[in-house]
């Protein structure tokens, strides 16, 4: 049986500031993010199954990514834990808002390293994370492919 890779797209807005950053995106900004989750498999060959035919329902993909990023990340705002931007975090926790704290710069790149440490741990067996794609606007946006990171998917 053939590999196949299925892909599902989502999308959620987040806030950001790079702490140190030379440029405007050192002020707290935000951004209506695209994320592409795309996952390898083998169809399921047993004619009895209800997903006959399918790598992973789309269902599924759907549950893993928005437990473990669109519902976290959308509307939130997302500051570097190690960075004087804490005192800002802080006071807007204090203030009812929806504040991540990482223990990276939340770049584009930082971010869906990881979104795929997220994923990774969630899939089925016998499914692999291919890529991911984190587009922050219409024309930027950073990739993960599992070929550069581990020496096998499968």
């Amino acid at each position: 049986m053939s590999n196949i890779r299925i892909t599902k797209q989502f999308s959620f807005e987040t806030g950001h500031a790079l702490y140190g950053y030379d440029g405007k995106c050192k002020n707290v900004h935000g951004h209506s993010y695209k994320l592409s989750v795309t996952v390898i498999g083998t169809p399921i060959t047993d004619r009895s199954n209800v997903k006959f035919g399918m790598v992973i329902d789309f269902t599924d993909l759907k549950k893993i990514v928005k437990e473990e990023i669109v519902d976290q990340f959308d509307h939130a705002t997302v500051f570097n834990e190690t960075t004087p931007h804490i005192e800002l975090a802080n006071e807007l926790i204090k203030r009812g808002h929806h504040v991540i704290l990482v223990d990276y710069q939340p770049t584009s790149e930082n971010m869906v390293v990881d979104f795929s440490q997220r994923i990774l741990k969630r899939l089925p067996e016998g499914i692999a994370l291919f890529s991911l794609k984190l587009q922050e606007t219409e024309s930027s946006f950073a990739e993960w492919y599992a070929s550069d990171n581990f020496k096998s998917i499968l």
